[in-house]
């Protein structure tokens, strides 16, 4: 199964941050630290880099993700030009406090108070911008819930006299290149329902967790990962689980969900589910599959 999802919303979002970067100093990328490469839209890079504009790459939900992948990631990010990253949670009042101060140090130009800091927060659906705009403007103005796609306009607001602020609905882009990356971003709740089988998704979620983190498998389950793949996880977790129907048929649908409901919910532990290294490693993979096809 391949994951696309681009509804017609996301494509006028594009080209109304594309218009609007123009007059913008500073851009705020939010990204999932649990899949900091795949939850980075290359569309934002694009258009970023055409009006020459820094990036303030913020890893949310930080307290989610593994702490020694995340600090990988943030090495990986921080030796890119015009590129500062930093691992936070929105959720944190002490994280959301250091933002303003970072994008000042973007954007030096616009100390001298002669015209406010304009920053502009993008990313992919579901990774916590609106979050991130109600704790800066330290109060509600954008709808936050667990679904993409929950914003789906620009809006444009002051947090003092020297700063504004916009922010833009998620996008994600046309194709996605990499067949992992879309069942890492189903798997993480940045695809709309409809896009998606859970059960598919569950599956490889579960392959990655039986490589990575077949501890904090056996810790929340109560089962041996030794001898399991992904479809024999979720099998495993329909039975501990009690997902079964008549004529003892497991609800693997039920089971699916659960899964995917402990990874997003935080239940299982800190996970990260790409490295800079497997990240690497994935790509050159699909690089060399069609010459491998080619010389069979």
């Amino acid at each position: 199964m391949t994951i696309q999802w681009f509804p017609g919303h996301m494509n006028s979002a594009r080209r109304k941050a594309a218009e609007t970067m123009a007059r913008i100093d500073v851009v705020i990328e939010v990204v999932d630290a649990r899949l900091p490469a795949a939850s980075t839209n290359p569309m934002i890079h694009e258009l970023r880099l055409h009006r020459q504009r820094p990036c303030l790459k913020l890893l949310n939900k930080a307290d989610l993700a593994d702490p020694a992948v995340t600090a990988e990631w943030l090495l990986h990010f921080n030796a890119m030009a015009g590129v500062r990253a930093e691992a936070i949670s929105c959720k944190k009042t002490g994280d959301l406090a250091r933002v303003p101060a970072l994008c000042r140090q973007l954007a030096p130009h616009r100390n001298d108070g002669t015209k406010p800091l304009r920053m502009m927060i993008m990313g992919i659906p579901n990774v916590g911008k609106s979050t991130l705009m109600n704790g800066l403007l330290k109060r509600k103005v954008a709808a936050v819930g667990d679904e993409p796609a929950v914003t789906k306009s620009q809006q444009r607001l002051d947090i003092s006299p020297s700063m504004n602020l916009v922010d833009t609905p998620g996008m994600l882009w046309p194709k996605i290149a990499y067949e992992l990356d879309g069942f890492m971003l189903a798997a993480s709740h940045a695809v709309g329902v409809n896009a998606v089988a859970e059960f598919e998704v569950a599956a490889v979620l579960g392959s990655i967790l039986l490589t990575r983190y077949p501890a904090l498998l056996a810790a929340r389950y109560k089962l041996d990962p030794a001898s399991l793949d992904g479809v024999a996880l979720v099998e495993a977790v329909a039975r501990r689980r009690g997902c079964v129907g008549k004529g003892g048929v497991l609800d693997l649908d039920k089971a699916a969900l659960i899964l995917l409901g402990d990874y997003r919910g935080g239940a299982l532990g800190p996970i990260s589910l790409e490295t800079p290294d497997s990240r690497v490693a994935m790509m050159a993979a699909q690089a060399a599959a069609p010459a491998e096809a080619g010389d069979a």
